[in-house]
């Protein structure tokens, strides 16, 4: 499935896992993502609304739902991966900050949304961000250059 781990573990979300954007990619994942590149514990992904430039998805490539579900070694890869997104994003974007949110009420995946925030730009600025505010979608000519600019500073 898509490069992802299957183990006992994942067992309990058999079913969900055949439609999971993460896990299946394809058509699935087409809805809301474009797959930039696997890292050692992750797998990562552009977010296709871009009201805030840069924003990701890193997706543990176990299918679990949470990340008490990780042995230690498997939850330090986990947020090394993060933090290797996270600076790769600031040196392309130079964010004023980056946030971090990880929710999955809906979706049994654990994965982290990295969204770069500006403080120069008003939209959401001292505030939560939005799941998707479907305000800003891209050419792809312009996904790609995004998706180039942040391969290169992995």
């Amino acid at each position: 499935m898509g490069g992802m781990k299957i183990d006992e573990r994942c067992l309990p979300y058999a079913e969900e896992m055949k439609t999971c954007g993460y896990c299946a990619e394809g058509e699935y994942l087409a809805v809301f993502g474009i797959k930039i590149c696997e890292l050692p514990a992750t797998k990562l992904y552009l977010f296709k609304e871009q009201s805030h430039r840069g924003r990701v998805i890193v997706a543990s490539k176990l299918h679990v739902s949470e990340i008490t579900a990780l042995t230690d070694a498997e939850r330090d890869a986990f947020f090394a991966d993060v933090n290797r997104v996270a600076n790769a994003l600031h040196t392309v974007f130079h964010p004023t900050k980056i946030n971090y949110g990880a929710y999955g009420d809906t979706g049994h995946h654990l994965h982290f949304h990295l969204v770069p925030k500006y403080s120069d730009e008003e939209f959401e600025w001292g505030g939560v961000f939005a799941m998707n505010p479907k305000r800003k979608f891209l050419s792809d000519p312009e996904y790609a250059e995004l998706v180039a600019a942040i391969k290169a500073a992995l």
